[in-house]
Parts: structure tokens; sequence; C-alpha cells
């Protein structure tokens, strides 16, 4: 490595100035001195070494050179050249910037090489392109693409030639491509032309077009020659494992492909160069012409079963027989029931092949060995352990287990099968003298509760016992548990699971009301209350509510006593909780609330403290006067006292308390509390406060000024007595179970009470309290007499009986199915009676009912109901087309739910038919070759499709009834004529339009498709929906119409003309103006394009009034534009910057304040003081006034400034210039014992071209005493 020295005029200056001074440090020596301090020449520049002093040295370095390996660097360079002609981008307004540059930067991003564009003096854009070789490739095709205009050309060469230009997997095209940065289409295998078509640059067409030629001048060369020989003697042609054929390739030099056996083809190819062709098929049809001359055949009879070993793995045993024998063996296709085997040979090997293939035949044998289905498993061992220690052994045996056979199927060598079979055996007589296996019933109820979460119950008992325990899945629904195992183990294992299941049926599931606000509290921060509840009470399985269901019912499951004590526990802890959460709103007017809360808080945290009580006030803001108190009940109503305290001594309120019955509140505060409100307003916004709803406290206290207290209590107890006139209430309890009787089906029972008596019955909500309690209002007479017919009706419920009916058993399933939902419903709505039904499976026919009389009764005519309905059961078949049953159906099947429970019926439709399948021809009735007598019924063509026939079942006159509502559905379509033009507005944008119309008037609308121009909307849908929908659709035309009309009012144009130096001040700042213009006189203006002929147009569309109103608008502005004057002044150029301001604020602040515009002078211009003022005559010189006054006094300034620099100590820049004025002129660098110094050598000279030539410049060669030049 070298390194150059570069001396610069500075450099130099700083090197003499260097030397200088040393020389005044050393006291000022003589001109010798000073001689021989200089540098010689060869100290200055050092010659560079040519040879080593020694030859042992050359040697070391050459052979130290020879052992370094060459680098070769693996970053290219690349220059590409676009001529002009050829540039995609020409019109580029600024080089390097654009469309042109986006894409340099994708290339470059997409290949990760690197790219440098320079333009050439004739436009031509020259691309340097670094990086790896491949990536320099890829960037070369991208540039070629996408920056280079594209030519295409096409070449013709043989179809056949097609498949070598692509190569394998398409390397070869890509490769070419890629190297002639083309882009080249072949027609694909299916077309017949072998035109391929080149795209790209003329240098990259002409190179692809070159070498697509030479690819098919080589394959010319090549011929290809199908044979067609008999299939029966390719395996002579092929040889024993290909070895006839791979030799007659390599002799040939030819490629020959013989069809597998399992393709029926007689076709053998050769390929290869036309000689060579040539010798393989006269070598192939010598093979062919010998063994047909000389082979014979012979038939015997081998078992299907047999077959398979006879040809072996792969085909290997049939190869080998060849091999040895040199005879084929013809076995026919595993799909073919023939058990002939043919062999062809020569006569006298076939003999010994014949031997050969009855001895694979017989090789093999299958055998079976007896076991129950259920030992399988433990015979095939964990993850097949044991069977893998037969298998090991003997690894040609196969050993198959068929589910639900009570044996083991063995094949394979006859001594092998043997010896396995009596492994098995063995095994298979250990396992039944030591296994056994048992099968309980449990209903599938209980079988998630046997296995316990995550399998914990029945892993126990599985491990404790040493028995495996198979409890069928949810979706089996078979109730048999198999339990299999030691014989011992497996009782004990039975005796555990039917404790567990019969503990499961005395099992009880309670389900507890706690308000969901309390759950969170209950089960604790991260489950720790829940966790001590469950840990007391280990039995019992709580289950509380999903938070998102909102419910309040937290369910118990477990023993029923357990169950009981953990009941009574938590409403314990409920208790508490309510007991603790009590609230009391306190109404306080609102200038006080500052006073209850005292001077830092002091006043209500000394309540809060004594009463232990959460106090919560209304934000400042906030309008309410509510102080709301939580807490135990007494310690709010202490809070509440002490706040009413401190309410009283600091203003005049009094309290009052009035006795009304709580009856009457409800009335009394109206719907959302409006009849309450309604008093306190008016009576100067008293207090009114009603005791808890349920709490039957009669007292009501009004709290405010004296004179409003009395006003509300005069008015609140009129109200009282008027309600109490007209409304009378009684109440009377009854059990839960029997409101659903006494309301009835459909509320007919409740109905006939109310309407003979003509009071009101309310019954208890989900909500309240008491669940017995039922509410009788009206008048006193009405309520009595309802009161009466109720307390007979419920004393009658109480009066419970058992009574017996007969159902056949064909019956009861329907009953108790779905886990006896009817029975729950028969029981819900009949009083809660209970119906008993026998034992599945039990003849009997004796139902028992239990409840009130009236209720037995009831459920025992509804049951005779049901059976009728069952017995007189029919189905019926509605014919409806297949392509209606989707629209028939609804959204998620919801018309048909609705059909089935308006009539009671079932419903059944058929399955869809396949579109793709086609129907099974009629074929031709043979059997064996012969034909046969019998004759199939011809099919009627006017029966109905399996496809189309849709099955109601249930009571004659229900399933007619549920025909017609089906065939109601059936959507008809209707026309409606609408214009052509508008479909594409009624479609709308994607289709929102359409999509809109069918939602809301749930129909199907087809808009016919563009090129059929028809007139007509075809719309499908229900009768019923159908003339809403035409409406809606006629009335969406009339819109559409009326906006087309709109549309062409508002295409109103015209045009202005305005001098192109009007046009940024009609447009404004930032398009001010001309946007305020727009939206002012809702109109579009368009200004001319820079290219346009007519840049002094500007074009106004819109409402014919409104764009002449916007023309008067932009006509205004420039009448005021052409009365503006433009006036050039002189102002000093060093005060410019002052008066502009910074970032244009003092320039904006002149312009808005005069209203003018102010153009000052650009870096370089003629004259820099010239500043010119555009405006009205009487704003310029009000603007040039200020603006001279403003250079006066910044000039002032200026000139203070400059005079302060004067007395300003310049900077040491300029110091080596000064030193170079007092020491003289230089005499430049010099040395001792130059070259030019000694003999005949000068100095160079400077202004010499020889010497110094300039780059590009021929210069004659020349000795010089600088040494040979080295290139």
């Amino acid at each position: 490595m070298s390194s150059v020295a570069v001396l610069t005029q500075e450099s130099f200056k700083e090197h003499r100035s260097g030397l200088l001074q040393e020389k005044n440090a050393a006291g000022g020596p003589g001109a010798g001195e000073v001689e021989e301090d200089l540098p010689t020449y060869k100290d200055a520049f050092p010659p560079l070494p040519e040879k080593a002093n020694t030859p042992e040295g050359t040697q070391e370095t050459a052979n130290a050179w020879q052992k370094l390996r060459p680098l070769k660097s693996s970053v290219i360079t690349q220059v590409f050249h676009v001529p002009l002609e050829e540039r995609k981008y020409k019109d580029i307004t600024q080089f390097g910037e654009g469309d042109q540059a986006k894409i340099c930067v994708d290339i470059m991003q997409k290949t990760g090489a690197h790219l440098e564009l320079s333009l050439a003096k004739d436009q031509g854009l020259s691309i340097m392109v670094s990086g790896k070789l491949d990536a320099v490739m890829k960037a070369r095709k991208e540039i070629v693409s996408r920056l280079q205009t594209q030519a295409s050309a096409t070449v013709a060469i043989p179809k056949e030639h097609h498949r070598f230009v692509i190569g394998k997997s398409g390397e070869k095209l890509q490769e070419l491509e890629l190297k002639t940065a083309t882009k080249i289409q072949i027609p694909r295998p299916d077309d017949p032309s072998n035109q391929i078509k080149i795209s790209g640059t003329k240098e990259g067409l002409e190179k692809a077009k070159h070498e697509i030629l030479l690819i098919s001048a080589e394959q010319d060369k090549r011929a290809v020659e199908r044979v067609n020989i008999d299939k029966v003697y390719h395996p002579f042609i092929t040889g024993a494992h290909n070895k006839v054929v791979g030799e007659m390739m390599q002799e040939a030099g030819a490629r020959i492909n013989v069809p597998p056996p399992s393709v029926n083809k007689t076709e053998i190819v050769i390929t290869g160069e036309k000689e060579q062709v040539a010798l393989a098929v006269a070598m192939i049809k010598k093979i062919y012409e010998e063994k047909k001359k000389n082979t014979t055949t012979i038939a015997v009879e081998v078992k299907k079963s047999q077959h398979k070993y006879v040809i072996g793995p792969k085909g290997n045993t049939l190869q080998e027989i060849l091999d040895r024998t040199g005879v084929s063996v013809e076995i026919p296709p595993s799909d073919n029931s023939s058990e002939t085997v043919i062999l062809r040979g020569e006569p006298d090997r076939l003999g010994q092949a014949l031997t050969e293939v009855y001895a694979k035949a017989n090789s093999y044998i299958v055998s079976s060995v007896s076991a129950p289905s259920w030992l399988h498993r433990f015979i095939i061992g964990k993850k097949g352990q044991n069977l893998a220690k037969i298998t090991q052994q003997m690894p040609k045996v196969h050993i198959e287990f068929t589910e639900g056979e009570d044996r083991i199927t063995l094949e394979g060598p006859t001594k092998d099968v043997q010896m396995a079979q009596s492994q098995i055996e063995v095994i298979v007589t250990d396992l039944v003298s030591r296994m056994d296996y048992t099968e309980i019933t449990v209903d599938p109820k209980f079988h998630r509760h046997l296995i316990g979460k995550g399998g914990v119950n029945i892993n126990r008992i599985k491990e404790l016992h040493k028995v495996t325990v198979r409890i069928p899945p949810d979706n089996e629904k078979s109730n048999l548990i198999r339990i299999e195992g030691d014989p011992q183990g497996v009782q004990e294992a039975k005796k555990k699971l039917l404790e567990l299941a019969s503990r499961m049926e005395n099992e009880r599931t309670k389900d507890l009301i706690i308000e969901q606000r309390f759950h969170r509290a209950i089960i604790g921060q991260k489950g720790e209350k829940i966790k001590e509840v469950r840990d007391k009470f280990p039995e019992v399985i709580i289950n509380f509510p999903d938070p998102a269901q909102k419910s309040d019912i937290v369910q118990l499951r477990g023993p029923r006593t357990e169950v009981e004590k953990c009941s009574k526990f938590m409403q314990k802890i409920v208790a508490e909780m309510v007991e603790n959460s009590h609230s009391v709103s306190v109404p306080i007017f609102k200038q006080f609330h500052r006073n209850i809360i005292g001077k830092g808080g002091s006043n209500i945290k000394k309540i809060r403290e004594e009463t232990n009580t959460k106090i919560d006030l209304p934000a400042e803001n906030s309008n309410s006067e509510m102080i709301v108190i939580t807490g135990k009940k007494a310690n709010c109503e202490a809070a509440r006292n002490c706040i009413l305290d401190i309410q009283k001594q600091l203003a005049n309120i009094t309290e009052v308390d009035v006795s009304i019955p709580s009856k009457l509140h409800n009335s009394l505060i109206g719907s959302k509390g409006r009849l309450v409100r309604s008093i306190m307003e008016e009576c100067g916004g008293v207090h009114i406060h009603f005791p808890t709803e349920g709490s039957g406290i009669d007292k009501v206290t009004i709290r405010g000024p004296v004179e409003d207290v009395e006003k509300a209590k005069q008015q609140l107890l009129a109200l009282a007595e008027e309600k109490q006139i007209k409304s009378f209430t009684a109440e009377l309890h009854a059990k839960p179970e029997y409101h659903k009787f006494l309301i009835g089906k459909g509320g007919g029972n409740i109905r006939k009470v109310r309407d003979s008596t003509g009071a009101r019955i309310i019954f208890p909500t989900a909500e309240d309290k008491d669940q017995e309690l039922i509410t009788v209002v009206g008048t006193e007479e009405a309520v009595r007499t309802a009161q009466r017919e109720l307390e007979e009706l419920i004393k009658s419920l109480d009066n419970v009986v058992e009574d017996t009916m007969n159902v056949d058993p064909k019956h009861h399933r329907y009953f108790v199915s779905r886990r006896g939902q009817v029975l729950r419903d028969l029981a819900d709505e009949y009083g809660g009676v209970m119906v008993s039904f026998p034992r599945t499976g039990s003849p009997s026919e004796k139902v028992t009912l239990k409840g009130a009389k009236e209720c037995v009764e009831a459920v025992k005519k509804r049951m005779q109901e049901i059976i009728e309905d069952l017995d007189a059961q029919v189905a019926m078949e509605c014919v409806i087309a297949q392509k209606f049953h989707r629209s028939i159906m609804g959204p998620k099947g919801s018309r048909i739910q609705q059909i089935t429970r308006d009539h009671n019926v079932l419903i059944k439709f058929p399955e869809r038919e396949d579109p793709q399948a086609t129907p099974p021809a009629e074929a031709a009735v043979q059997e064996n070759g012969e034909a046969t007598d019998e004759v199939k019924e011809p099919v009627d063509p006017n029966s109905p499709k399996k496809c189309d026939v849709i099955l109601i079942s249930g009571r004659k006159e229900r399933c007619e009834a549920a025909i017609e509502a089906l065939k109601a559905l059936v959507p008809v379509t209707i026309e409606v004529e609408v214009p052509f033009e508008l479909h594409r507005y009624i479609i709308g944008q994607k289709g929102s339009g359409i999509r809109k119309m069918m939602d809301e008037f749930e129909v199907n609308i087809q808009v016919p498709a563009p090129e059929l121009q028809s007139n007509n909307i075809a719309i499908t849908g229900l009768a019923t929906h159908l003339d809403r929908a035409k409406e809606g659709l006629l009335e969406r035309v009339k819109e559409l119409q009326l906006e087309q009309e709109n549309r062409a009012l508002k295409s109103f144009k015209l045009t202005i003309t305005v001098d192109p130096k009007y046009h940024p001040k009609i447009i404004g700042r930032k398009g001010a103006i001309i946007t305020n213009i727009r939206m002012e006189h809702d109109v579009n203006i368009q200004f001319p394009e820079k290219k346009n002929e007519n840049q002094d147009q500007i074009t106004i569309v819109g409402y014919e009034q409104k764009a002449i109103a916007a023309r008067d608008a932009i006509q205004a502005i420039v009448d005021e534009l052409e009365e503006m004057i433009s006036e050039d002044i002189t102002l000093d150029s060093r005060v410019h910057a002052r008066i502009i301001g910074a970032r244009g604020k003092g320039i904006h602040k002149i312009m808005s304040e005069f209203k003018v515009d102010l153009r000052f002078p650009q870096s370089g211009a003629a004259d820099p003081n010239q500043v010119t003022v555009i405006g009205r005559p009487e704003h310029v010189d009000e603007a040039i006034d200020h603006l001279l006054n403003l250079e006066e006094e910044y000039l002032a300034d200026v000139v203070e400034n400059e005079s302060k620099m004067a007395y300003v100590k310049p900077q040491s820049g300029g110091g080596a210039a000064a030193m170079d004025d007092h020491r003289g002129p230089s005499k430049g660098f010099v040395v001792r014992e130059a070259p030019w110094t000694t003999g005949s050598e000068k100095a160079p000279d400077m202004s010499s071209s020889e010497e110094f030539p300039i780059f590009g410049t021929p210069v004659q060669v020349k000795a010089s005493p600088w040494g040979p030049k080295r290139f």
C-alpha cells in the first residue's frame, strides 16, 4: 500500500511559517546554517523500494505472494445507458424528482442494489448499479422494464422445442429473461401457435431472439422415434430391474422411455441424436422379434389372496423371477376377479419359473386367533408395546385387529405366523384368566359428575382399583359404563361407581336468590371468601351466574342436608351485607351543603366517624340536593338526624309528619315521581319524604319553610283523600305455584274474575320479596267480591289429592323426553301438579298425578288432549319447488318455527338435490352378458321430485292449515318498469342502495344486466310485501328523476375573461377568497391549467343564477384590482430584513394594516434597494410614508452599529497573509541534493505541458529524473 500526500497552498504556507518560527527561535543563524537545515531531496521524497537487498529476501517475498489466494470482490458495478429516444420519462422539470426517482428508490428497496443516475450531454440516461451480481442483474431487469420504453417481437420455432426454452421448472426461461432483461411469453401447450413473444429493449430483443434460435437449432439435431411393441414383451425389453434397457441406452447413447406396467400403453419413445435413435430402435426390434419367435406361455391358477406374495414388495419378486429364469410373470389387475397367472418365456425355462411362482405363493399363510374384542387393547398394550415385542422378532408377520370382532388375523411366512400365533394365544389365555369386565347403567346426566373436574373422581377409582373405566361421550347418549381389569378390582370399582350414582340421585339442587350486586363481595378478592365457604361445605358445589347474564340466581348442589346448611350460611352472609348496605337519601337545600361539610371537611368527617356510615354529597355543579347515606339502618338514621339538625340550626326550617296509608303512597308519588314533584315545586321547593316501598309505614315527612310546609301538607292530604275514596285495596296470600293456575292459560281465569267484579288483581313480580302476596284494587264492593272468589279458588287448590290415569306406553316417551320438559310445563301451568310415569321398559300404563283437585283434573284433561293429538297425528306432503325452500324457512328458520308453534305440527324439509349429480343412466337390462326379462316400471314424469316434497306431521286439520301457511310463503315475482339509465343509481355504490331497499321491504330485487338494455326490474318476495316494495321502488325512481333534473339545472356553465396576473389575487392566500366564493354561491370554479391556450378564461359551473352571482363577485374583485396602482420606492437594502421581520410577520402586518402588496427585490437584482408597493392610490401613499419612516428609524441603528464595529479588533483569520507580507516574497519549498541540481538536470517547468500534462492531451514520452514511470 502506498500513500500520497497532497501539498496545498495553505498547508505550504503553514509549513513555511513553522520553519520561520524555528529560525527566529534559534537567534537568526547565518546563510550556511540555514542551508544545512534544509531537508535533502531523498529525505523529503524517499524512493519506493524496487528490489530486495538479497536474493533470499526476494525469494521469500515472492513465495509469500504466491501463497496468498487472489480475492474476488462480491460487489460489482455495471453502467447501463438508456438513449433519449428510449427514455420513458423525458418531460421532467427537475432531474432527480418525480416518478423516475420514485421508481429508482423502489428498485433499490426491492433488489438491494445501489443506483446512481446521471444525465449525459445527449440527454441519455446513465445508470450506475452497484451490488452483488444477482442483485445487479435483477435491478437491470427492473430498470429496462420500468425506465426504458418497451418494444416487442416474435420468433417462431417448432412447438416441440418450446419445452427446452422453458427448461426444468422454468429455470432456463428465468435465466434467459434475466440475462437479456426481457419478458418472454411462450404459448400454452394446448395453444397450437408456435410464436414466442418477446418484449423489452431493442438490444435485449436481439439477444433473446438469438438465444432462442440457438436452443431450437440445437434441438433440430435431435430426433424422436415411437415404436409400438406389445405390452406383454415390455418386460423382456426393460429386463430385470431395468438392466437390459439401461445397457441399450448406454450403448446407443439415446434415451428410451418404456411405459410402466400400471400404464396400459404399447408405445416406447426413443429420443436423442438421429443415428443414436436409429441404433436403439434396431436393438429394441431385434429383442421383440426374437422373443416373439422363441417364447411360449402357460397359464396356472393361483388364489387371488396369494397374488400379492407372487408380486412382492414394489414388484421385486416378479423382477427376481425374470432375472433368474428369463420368464415374465403376468398377474391380473387387483380389480379383476380372475385367479389365472400367465408365465411367458422360453419353453425350457418355464418349469423353473413355475416352481418359483408356487413357492412364493405358498410362502405366506393367513391364520386367526380367537380373542374377545374387549381384550384387544390389552393385547396391543400401551402405545403398542406388547405387540411391538412380537413384530420385532417376526417383522414379516402382519397382525390385524378388527373392531367388534372376537378374533385377531395374522398374515406372513408360515413359520413366523405359527410362532406369533402361539405367543398371542399365550397372552390371550393369560388375560382371560386374570381379567374381567362388567357394564353398569347410569343416567347420562350424572356422567360428568362421576368423571369430576378434570377427571379427578374417575382417575382416583382407576388408580385405586387398577381398572379401566369407559364412560361414553355425551354425543353417544348411552347410559352403559364399562369397567375392565382385575376381577376383584372390577367388582369394587362397580360398587364405588354405583354408590356415587345413587348418591347423586339423592342430591339436591337449590337456587338462592342473591342480588347480583352482592356476588362480587361474597366471592371476595381472588375468590378468597367463597373459598372459605367451599372449604366449610366441601360436598356442596356453588355456582355463580356469569356477570354478563345479570342474573340473581346462585345454584347450590350436593347432599340435601349439606345444601340446606350451606344455604342458611350464605343467607346469613347476605343478610349482613344487606344490613350494612342500607341507603338513605336526605334532601338538604343546596346553600347549606358547605356548612354540613364544614371547614376542611371537619363536620362531615365527624358525622361519618360517630355513625360509622358512608356519606356522599352531590358535585358542586350538580343541581341535585340529595345527600346519600349508606350503612346499617340505625346508623343511617342517626347520620340523617345529625345532618337535618345542622340544616335546622342554619335556617327557619320546620318538619311535619303526615299519616297517609302506605297503599296510597305509589299513587301519590305518580309515574316516575311526577305528581309529588309538582307539589314540591308549587310549594316553594319543600322536601317530601315517603318511607321505603314495602315497609308498611304510613308516615310521610314534609320539610321546608313553615308556610310552604303547611301548604304542601294541605295539598297532600286532599290528594290522598281523593285517591282513598276511589281506591280500595285488599290483600290475600297463595302459594307461588298456584299463581299460574289462578291466572290461567293466556290469563283466561283471572280475566273472568276481573270482568265479573271490575276489580284489578295484581300478582307479585320476580323482584318482590313476598312471592305469596296477591293485591286486589278497586271499589270496596268490587274488591270484596273478587277477594271471595279468589279465596274459594285458593281453598280448593289447598285440597291435595292423588289420582291415576292410563296412558299407552307408546306415548310415555313423548312426556318424559327432553328431561321431562312436557311434565315441567304442565306443573308450571297447573299449580305444580306432580306427574309420575312408570320406569322405562315397564309394560305398565298407570300414571300417577298428585296435587290440588282442580289442578289434577285440569292436568288429566290436558294430557288426554295431548294423547288424542298423538293418536290423531297424520303425515301430509306439501310440494313446493326446492328453489323456494330457503326463502320459506326465513332467516335462521324463523318463519318455519313460527308455523310449527302456531299450528302445533312438525315440518321436515327434504335434503337438497346436488345440481352436479347426473341422473343414473337407464342401463341395458343385462346380467352376465345376457338380456333379462325384468322390466322396470317407467317413472311418472308428472310425479313430484323428492327434493320438492315437504313432510308435515300433526293433526289433519292443523297440517292442512300449516300447508296453507307454507304456500302463502312461496315468493312471487312482479316486474316494475324503470328507465334503464336510472338502474345504476338504484343499485348504488357497491350495491348499497339496492341492499337497503331489499332489507327494508324484505324482498329480492333483480336488476337486469347492462348489456340487455332492459327497463324491467324484477321484484321477488311474499305477496304481502310486493306492493310496498313496488311503491318504494317507484318513489325512489321519482327521487332520482328529480335529482337528474336538478343536476341538469346545476350544470349551467359560463366563462369570464380575467387577466392571468389577477388570478393569484382572486384565489387568495391558500385559496381562501376563491373557496369563500365557491361556498357562498354553491358553484364550481376552475382556473386554466398551465398548458391551456386560454390562460385568461375562468370557468364557473352551477345553477344559472348562482353562477352569474359568482361571476359578478369575481368581476368585482377584478375591478377593484384594476383600480390599484404600482409604485416603486428606494429603501436601503440593509433595513429590508428588519422590515420583513421574523418569518415575514412584519411585512404581513404592514400589508394587512394598509391593504397593499409589498414586493422586495430578490438576491442578485439589478437594484437591491428598489421595493414595489401595489394597492389603491390612497393606501399606497400611506404605506410608502410608513415604510420611509421605518427606513429612517432602522437606518440610524445600522449606522450606529457600523461605527462601533470600526473599533472592534479584527479576527486572526488573516494572520497568515499579514505574516507573508511582512516576510517578503516566498522562495517556495526548497530541498537540497535534488536531481535537477546535479549534472545537467533542470528543475521541472510548471508551465510546460510536457512536465505537467493536461488530462486528455497527447504527450511525447521522455526520460525523466523522477525515475521510470510505473502504470
